[in-house]
């Protein structure tokens, strides 16, 4: 029976061993081809390859375990090949694996280096070396190493100096390409190759860089943003400026008792030369009426002798208000009319005149309220001084005519002011309060008339006294109560 079932055994052997062994190698070539672009099995499915190879590996297995059954001579034979057949199907998955792989990276211009990964048992392989290439260049080799090292002859040059890897690449599996200092040319796929020996080869990975190219500013837009913000700054300056051509409503702020204030009022439009312009407050009252480079007489008593403009002007309609007090805190109304009394022009000003004050504590000696102002005034000049607020009005103190008339001061302040002998020479009309009480709290107005009593200065001040704080202390009647309630005790038991 063994002797008959030798001879048609022995052929099939032969076969499946010889179909066996050239199919693997059939398998790896097929599917290099394919990943080189030789032939299209993209839509072939891994799982089949999986498949296909496992049933090679049962055939194989059963072969090897009939034969053994044959001959009992063969077991050790069956175990290392198995071993070896196990090792060459690892490889293939793994290889199948690997070459399924493509990364992407993506860096800007400039940049130091960049890692192209691969990975690779090539310490399974014998003599096995390693080529990173790019198929769109000539020469496509962009470094190769071997076991005794790097060779570059045939190393494209744009990669000169640029390129290196591990020393134990090979021996390790890490089959990583180091690029340095990144250029735009560098953009492209990159692919890992292993060869071993001159017959076989095995296309690892495909890495696809970009490299972007870095936003460097232009100079010349820098150029023309500093020459626009240089621009926004002094067009910033020239609005402040000339705010008062272009703005509707101005604000002006002023202490009291200052020399003058100047109410803008300008265009860049030319105006004819017979306007109108009329400068009024809050209450209608006509400031200052100007015609024909002249002032009318339009103008109310309090801003008589006050008030001043350019002459023969037709862009510059600004007003100067002499010596502001608090009472000519209002808003102004600037209006150009033309000789049929039609608007050519309105801008409003608001005049704010900040009060000085004055604090003191009560208890303390004297209190001075300050208003200088410049000498040598007319001799004919009256002055005042009133506290206007609180209600009822009080005259503080007056001066008609330079004479001092203390039958006129009302009796609450009456000896306990105090000015200067020599006011109108020195324009000192400072005035010093005695004995200053809480009640003395309020809002002093110095007036200064000419004979026909218009106002020629003038200042407020609001002075705050601060009244002290008196806690009785109610601990010596205690006592004394005590002391006495306990005496009057004692007594009673004596007498008792």
């Amino acid at each position: 029976m063994a002797g008959a079932f030798l001879p048609p055994q022995q052929p099939m052997r032969r076969l499946g061993y010889s179909l066996l062994c050239l199919w693997p190698r059939g398998c790896v070539c097929f599917w290099r081809q394919a990943r080189t672009g030789r032939r299209n099995v993209e839509s072939l499915s891994l799982p089949f390859f999986f498949f296909f190879f496992f049933f090679y590996i049962c055939l194989r297995l059963i072969f090897l375990i009939k034969t053994n059954y044959s001959n009992n001579d063969g077991s050790n034979l069956l175990v290392v090949t198995l071993v070896r057949k196990m090792k060459m199907f690892v490889v293939f998955v793994v290889l199948v694996h690997v070459s399924q792989h493509a990364s992407a990276v993506e860096l800007y211009e400039g940049e130091e280096f960049v890692l192209l990964p691969c990975e690779f048992p090539t310490f399974d392989l014998d003599a096995p070396s390693v080529v990173w290439s790019r198929l769109d260049l000539h020469p496509t080799t962009v470094h190769k190493r071997q076991q005794e090292g790097d060779e570059l002859g045939d190393q494209n040059q744009l990669y000169s100096g640029r390129t290196s890897m591990m020393a134990d690449a090979l021996e390790s599996g890490d089959l990583s390409l180091n690029l340095t200092k990144l250029r735009l040319s560098d953009s492209g796929s990159y692919t890992c190759t292993i060869r071993r020996g001159s017959r076989r080869e095995w296309r690892v990975t495909d890495v696809q860089l970009q490299v972007k190219e870095r936003f460097v500013f232009p100079s010349w837009a820098t150029a023309l943003l500093v020459l626009l913000a240089v621009g926004l700054i002094v067009l910033g300056g020239l609005l402040v400026h000339f705010r008062q051509y272009f703005m509707s409503v101005y604000q002006v702020e002023v202490d009291s008792g200052s020399e003058s204030v100047q109410l803008p009022c300008k265009t860049i439009i030319h105006l004819p030369e017979d306007v109108t312009v009329e400068w009024t407050n809050n209450f209608n009252m006509k400031v200052h009426v100007y015609q024909n480079g002249l002032l009318t007489d339009e103008q109310n008593h309090l801003h008589r002798g006050r008030t001043e403009m350019k002459r023969n002007s037709l862009r510059d309609f600004s007003l100067t208000l002499k010596y502001p007090t608090d009472i000519d805190g209002s808003f102004y109304t600037c209006t150009v009319y033309s000789r049929t009394r039609t608007i050519l022009m309105r801008k409003r000003v608001d005049l704010l005149v900040k009060v000085y004050q004055v604090e003191v504590d009560e208890g303390v000696e004297s209190v001075q309220l300050p208003f200088q102002t410049t000498a040598r005034l007319p001799l004919d000049c009256t002055m005042t001084w009133i506290r206007n607020e609180p209600n009822p009005l009080m005259m503080v103190q007056k001066y008609p005519e330079g004479s001092n008339q203390p039958g006129e001061q009302d009796q609450f302040y009456r000896d306990r002011t105090e000015m200067s002998k020599d006011l109108l020479e020195t324009g000192d009309f400072s005035l010093t309060l005695k004995n200053p009480k809480h009640t003395d709290t309020g809002t002093y107005r110095c007036t200064v008339y000419n004979r026909d009593g218009d106002i020629v200065r003038g200042k407020t001040v609001l002075l705050k006294v601060k009244g002290r704080i008196q806690i009785t202390d109610e601990t010596i009647n205690i006592r004394n109560r005590s002391s006495s309630t306990l005496t009057d005790r004692l007594m009673a038991d004596q007498s008792v």
